[in-house]
């Protein structure tokens, strides 16, 4: 058994966690002070997003030394206290790797820029211009444009499925993969259990450069989201010869006991499963589908079956993310949509694999509400009109009072006009029935209950109704009766608020864990609120 498996994962955003210097901007020693902290909400491991030296460009996903440590956030001493005094929690810690793109400012890439003959220049992917003097094809960035920038001292384009300050590498080189490969030992060798592999899908290209199949025609108001979307991504993406890269990895990541998880955005499961069936390249990838279902009964049972059917143990189940909407502002905003959170997060809890919280989910939050002119995303100062992801990377609201104990100056992004002293950590802990402690009780019941972590059997209890119900089984051996523990969410409407809804059990057991008030057990049946969502201990 990995130590991964059965693990709960939390996604920190370094620049939003903790601020222990007092310039407005999260840091390394800041997430060190508030390690007890996360060990005490009973997760198991902490991804962290980058902190290695960067222009800032795309706060931190746009690298300029893979080595070293932004100043902003501390230095490699601090990485290394961090890692040490995880451990003595008992915590494991993952950072954030980003192979697809550096910085334009990395030393590879000035040198790359300066002649066709540079010792760097076939590390980056750089092509001639179409006949027309245009790009090269079709390919557009995630973040709005072409993904294509015209170097006129050469006379080539260069690639960049992001900012044009973040250019594509060349997986192709030999030389890339060997520097990566001295990266990632580096930092294994430094004490971290694992990485968060950025963009996992998108390091190899087509080697002929075709143009991506158009599937909608969009307008030229198209948010960069529509836009990238209204693209079949056959030729920039998803390549064959990516899962060679993480099996080299992989063999790296044995000696040290470490794991590989891959951020695959790919919302189809059969694209998903293939970076993880083997078993031999990624541990666990994200599945991200998790984030884009509506709270609604069918839709969670029809994305959520189709993954567990194809890999569910080697997948990682996001309740929220840096990139993403919150949950809560998913399913309604308010009380509603943080109750209908907390709901899905007890089902995630509930399946094989490694469910994880976004920093701020265990507070119910949902999306802070920024002025326009407060933006700091890219997305939104490069795309006027266009909905940033800054909603989502609000600093954390640890106490009551000015800085909300994040920070002690002004804060690089503002809180939100929704926050409130309620929110903070230091009100909610200790209050029965508060988001952060119900929370609490939802992790300390999935570490007490070996099926959920340990177990690897599961099946559904229903396959129609509002109620989704899965059965886990823990089998110590031939000889040993299974330890069955039933999760189940009553999926609500708007429309019956109010429902309460009737499950029969396979038999009698007790309730381990219920996300809100009103659920019972009674011999063999359950009684469900509507988004409430619960654990059964069955009897033997």
């Amino acid at each position: 058994m990995t130590w991964w498996q059965g693990a709960v994962g939390y996604e920190i955003y370094v620049r939003s966690f903790a601020d222990s210097d007092g310039d407005g901007v999260g840091d390394l020693p800041g997430i060190r002070q508030r390690l007890p902290y996360l060990a005490d909400l009973g997760v198991d491991l902490v991804w962290i997003t980058p902190f290695y030296p960067s222009p800032q460009a795309d706060h931190g996903y746009d690298v300029s030394d893979y080595l070293g440590v932004e100043p902003t956030y501390g230095s490699v001493d601090d990485a290394v206290a961090l890692i040490d005094r995880a451990h003595e929690l008992g915590l494991k810690v993952i950072f954030d790797l980003v192979p697809n793109h550096s910085s334009s400012e990395h030393p590879w890439f000035r040198d790359a820029r300066s002649s066709r003959d540079a010792t760097h220049r076939d590390w980056y992917v750089w092509r001639d211009p179409a006949p027309d003097g245009g790009p090269p094809n079709n390919w557009v960035s995630n973040f709005g444009g072409p993904a294509w920038t015209y170097d006129e001292a050469s006379g080539q384009y260069w690639m960049h499925l992001f900012l044009p300050e973040q250019p594509d590498l060349n997986w192709a080189n030999e030389d890339v993969r060997a520097a990566f490969v001295d990266v990632i030992d580096t930092w294994f060798t430094r004490g971290v259990d694992g990485i968060r592999i950025d963009v996992a899908h998108a390091l190899v290209k087509d080697e002929q450069f075709r143009d991506n199949p158009v599937l909608r025609e969009v307008g030229p108001d198209a948010s960069p989201r529509e836009r990238f979307r209204s693209f079949d991504h056959r030729f920039d993406q998803d390549q064959e010869g990516v899962l060679d890269i993480y099996r080299e990895w992989n063999q790296v990541a044995s000696k040290h006991d470490a794991m590989l998880l891959g951020e695959v955005y790919l919302l189809e499961t059969d694209r998903l499963r293939r970076y993880v069936e083997r078993r031999d390249g990624l541990h666990l990838a994200f599945a991200f589908a998790t984030l884009h279902t509506a709270w609604d009964v069918e839709e969670i049972r029809t994305t959520l079956g189709g993954l567990l059917e194809a890999a569910g143990e080697n997948f990682a189940w996001p309740l929220g993310s840096h990139d993403d909407p919150r949950a809560a502002t998913r399913f309604g905003g308010g009380e509603l949509g943080a109750r209908r959170a907390r709901a899905y997060l007890t089902l995630l809890c509930g399946l094989p694999g490694v469910p994880f919280l976004y920093q701020g989910d265990e507070l119910g939050l949902d999306d802070g509400e920024l002025a326009d002119d407060s933006a700091q995303d890219p997305i939104a100062v490069r795309n006027p009109g266009a909905k940033g992801r800054d909603p989502v990377r609000t600093p954390m609201l640890w106490e009551p009072g000015e800085g909300f104990g994040f920070t002690n100056g002004a804060p690089w992004l503002p809180f939100g006009d929704n926050r409130r002293p309620e929110h903070t950590v230091a009100a909610q802990t200790g209050r029965a029935g508060s988001p952060l402690e119900r929370t609490r009780e939802l992790l300390r019941a999935r570490r007490a209950l070996p099926a959920l972590r340990d177990g690897s059997t599961w099946s559904w209890l229903t396959d129609a109704g509002p109620v989704l119900a899965l059965l886990r089984s823990e089998r110590r051996g031939e000889a040993d009766e299974p330890a069955d523990i039933v999760v189940a969410l009553h999926v609500g409407s708007d429309a019956a608020s109010d429902a309460v809804a009737e499950l029969t059990l396979p038999r009698s057991g007790r309730l381990a864990y219920a996300s809100a008030d009103g659920a019972t057990v009674s011999g063999a049946t359950l009684r469900l609120p509507a988004d409430t969502a619960v654990f059964v201990e069955l009897a033997p």
